[in-house]
């Protein structure tokens, strides 16, 4: 390899800080791959469908921050496995709602009272909460990347 390909596979600052590059690989995903969706058209998602798709966008954000620097595939999953669980996610949402406006508050909401019935590994509160996030992240993905960024910026992820 010569100098410039081997500085493009060096490991990442070991003092990288969560800002908004890792937040970009969001970006092209969000504007390219469906067209805008409508007010109308959101009012018809519902809350687990939001979770659907905040899970993805949420876990796509977490391997994302772990990429850098090479590791083992086992390490990547136990560092991704790790932010992914509801246990965590729930202590997230708990983190940032104070930081939350009205109707962001109010997704969050509708995204807890839709997460109904049995769980297999947690108690319903903390699926609960954790499902408030995830659709909380699949609204904000859909209607305001630019609050989404700031608001997972707010996360203290650690390598």
């Amino acid at each position: 390899m010569n100098s410039k390909e081997e500085k493009q596979f060096e490991p990442a600052d070991r003092d990288f800080k969560a800002d908004s590059s890792t937040c970009q690989v969001l970006r092209p995903i969000n504007q390219n791959l469906y067209p805008n969706i409508s007010p109308a058209q959101l009012q018809q998602v519902s809350p687990s469908a939001l979770a659907y798709l905040g899970d993805a966008v949420y876990e796509l954000y977490i391997r994302m921050f772990y990429f850098l620097p090479p590791r083992r595939l086992e390490s990547y999953h136990r560092l991704v496995v790790a932010q992914v669980k509801a246990e965590t996610q729930a202590e997230i949402m708990r983190k940032l709602s104070p930081h939350l406006n009205a109707g962001e508050l109010e997704i969050a909401r509708r995204g807890r009272n839709a997460a109904t019935g049995r769980t297999r590994r947690v108690d319903l509160v903390t699926y609960q909460q954790a499902t408030s996030l995830e659709a909380l992240i699949g609204y904000l993905y859909l209607t305001d990347y630019q609050r989404l960024t700031e608001l997972l910026q707010k996360l203290q992820l650690k390598l």
